[in-house]
C-alpha cells in the first residue's frame, strides 16, 4: 500500500489535530489558514484514506492506578503458524496489555503491561500471560519511568 501524499497543509492539520482533536473545525482552520469547510474536507479526506485512523483520550495512568509499566519478553515453544496465531489471539484478552509487538531478536514478543504495582503484575503474570499457548519463557523488566513517551508524529 503505497503512503498517502501529505502536503504542507495536510501536515499541519495533522500537528494540530495531534495536539488537540476536540477543538472545533472553526479554530483548526484558522490555525491552517483555511476555510472551514476546506478544511473540513481536507480531514475528511485525511479519515477516508486511513491517515486519522480514530481519534482517542489520553488517560491520566496514575488516577486509574495503572502507573506501573512493566515490559515482558516472551519466548515461545515453537514459531510455527498456528503456535503465532494462538499467542497473539490470548494477548489481545488482557486488558492491562497496551502493546504486544513480534521481535526479531532473543525473544518473540515485546509485551507492554499497565498495572497498578508489583503485586498486581503478578496477578496479570500468574492468570493471563503464563497461562498463554506456548509460552517458554517470560522476561519482566519494570519501568523506572518514563524519560520519553510520545502520542504523536512531528510532520
Amino acid at each position: 500500500m503505497a503512503a498517502y501524499e501529505l502536503d504542507s497543509i495536510d501536515r499541519s492539520l495533522l500537528n494540530h489535530l495531534q495536539d488537540d482533536s476536540r477543538q472545533t473545525n472553526a479554530t483548526l482552520a484558522d490555525k491552517v489558514g483555511l476555510s472551514p469547510s476546506a478544511t473540513l474536507r481536507r480531514v475528511k479526506a485525511l479519515e477516508e484514506a486511513g491517515v486519522i485512523q480514530r481519534y482517542v483520550t489520553l488517560v491520566n495512568r496514575e488516577q486509574i492506578e495503572r502507573a506501573t509499566t512493566v515490559f515482558v519478553e516472551v519466548s515461545l515453544a515453537s514459531q510455527s503458524e498456528p503456535d503465532l496465531d494462538a499467542f497473539e489471539a490470548a494477548v489481545v484478552e488482557c486488558p492491562e496489555v497496551m502493546s504486544c509487538h513480534l521481535m526479531a531478536g532473543n525473544a518473540d514478543y515485546l509485551v507492554q503491561v499497565a498495572c497498578a504495582d508489583v503485586e498486581d503484575y503478578e496477578r496479570i503474570h500468574r492468570t493471563y500471560i503464563a497461562q498463554m499457548p506456548g509460552v517458554a519463557r517470560i522476561r519482566s523488566s519494570f519501568a523506572l519511568r518514563a524519560v520519553c513517551q510520545r502520542t504523536g508524529f512531528d510532520l
